[in-house]
């Protein structure tokens, strides 16, 4: 008997053993760790709450767009201003953030529903700030000496 209306639809393709961290939580390490540490956090979330795979592009698609406004944005910016251009890399960071976030919703929404706690995401969060912070500031430095 295979009834639609009697087929479960929040936890359908998701599994319920692993716990998805907090959305907004994301924002905390876009901020610290930039657009790399935010996208790899924000793909790692999305499969933990069962977001489709063309989904999951748009959320890396998101973060290399990323990336790119925050090269030309290190173009644009004089290298004099290092502040301006840490304040402008990190503005671009949680733009980003926010898009990515804006694609798990839906899926965050039905975990709520489903009334079960998010994991804590201090240890993986430190190490994406750490890891992807280093990496991203190595890749733009490579950008800026080019220019």
């Amino acid at each position: 008997m295979s009834d639609e209306l009697l087929r479960p639809t929040i936890g359908a393709g998701v599994d319920m053993a692993v716990r998805p961290w907090r959305l907004m939580s994301q924002t905390y390490v876009a901020f610290f760790g930039g657009v790399i540490s935010t996208t790899v956090i924000a793909f790692l979330n999305a499969r933990r709450l069962g977001v489709e795979p063309s989904k999951r592009r748009l959320i890396l698609l998101a973060g290399l767009a990323g990336l790119i406004v925050a090269a030309v944005v290190i173009a644009l910016l004089d290298t004099a201003t290092t502040s301006g251009i840490r304040v402008a890399i990190r503005v671009v960071a949680v733009v980003t953030c926010l898009a990515q976030l804006r694609i798990q919703r839906p899926m965050d929404r039905a975990f709520q529903l489903r009334g079960q706690d998010y994991r804590s995401l201090w240890g993986p969060g430190i190490a994406a700030v750490i890891g992807g912070g280093l990496i991203e500031a190595v890749l733009l430095a490579g950008v800026a000496v080019l220019l």
